[in-house]
């Protein structure tokens, strides 16, 4: 299997592979942040902390008349028919895709609930390693986990999953192209371990695993210029998918 064999060949355009975590405290410094980024990044992660301030879906509207595309990544996670409801209401607010967690029922609700909008399953988060997975009573290999998951939620109708980079390769071999794989956890080799993602793999690493898209953040907004940091990375996907 050559290097590149597992290199997404989906009509993605290269600077949609790059996800933003526009993960900020407020609605007003997440606009700073986009005005500051311009054109440099043209798809959004909008999650839990940015959820629980004033103005999150006014922050959606704002970001889609921008042109800009939106990941509502929240999790949901409760009741099968909790979880059907908020995932009918967010298909209504044109974003491009929403992350759902949980069992079976909870992923089969979701799914009927979702329209046009893709459905992502997390696996297990980049922020867990073996020790984390122990505690928390997997008595299993991580890789085998996130393959589980990942098999069960493209069965049920899901259109992709969150997992890191180090399970990628595996995910895109045996289930296939149709799979959505969303990549967290990207650090430059520089970067690492810096905080509190332990399964993290670079840029370069979760593209040839199989990653349709890599969600970066901190990297990004904590370089000296963060446009500039977000174009270095666009050239680097450009080079991968030179189109």
């Amino acid at each position: 299997m050559s290097e590149r064999s597992l290199l997404s060949d989906k009509a993605i355009p290269p600077r949609d592979r790059l996800i933003f975590a526009l993960d900020v405290p407020t609605r007003a410094e997440a606009l700073r942040v986009v005005d500051q980024l311009g054109d440099s990044i043209t798809f959004y992660k909008v999650g839990m902390q940015l959820f629980m301030t004033e103005g999150y879906f006014e922050l959606i509207e704002e970001l889609k008349r921008r042109g800009k595309k939106i990941f509502v990544d929240l999790k949901f996670f409760d009741v099968p028919e909790t979880v059907k409801n908020a995932v009918a209401n967010l298909s209504t607010r044109g974003v491009e895709c929403c992350t759902v967690h949980g069992s079976q029922a909870i992923l089969e609700a979701a799914v009927q609930a979702k329209g046009t909008m893709k459905l992502l399953a997390v696996t297990v988060l980049t922020s867990l390693d073996r020790g984390d997975l122990d505690d928390l009573g997997f008595q299993c290999d991580v890789e085998e986990l996130v393959y589980s998951r990942a098999k069960r939620a493209l069965a049920i109708g899901c259109d992709g999953v969150i997992s890191s980079g180090l399970e990628a390769a595996r995910l895109r071999s045996d289930l296939g192209e149709k799979l959505l794989i969303i990549t967290p956890g990207i650090r430059p080799v520089e970067n690492r371990p810096v905080d509190d993602q332990k399964r993290t793999v670079t840029i370069a690493d979760a593209f040839l695993s199989g990653a349709d898209f890599v969600v970066i953040g901190r990297p990004i907004r904590q370089a000296p210029d963060p446009k500039a940091k977000a174009e270095e990375l666009q050239a680097e996907i450009a080079r991968l998918f030179p189109g």
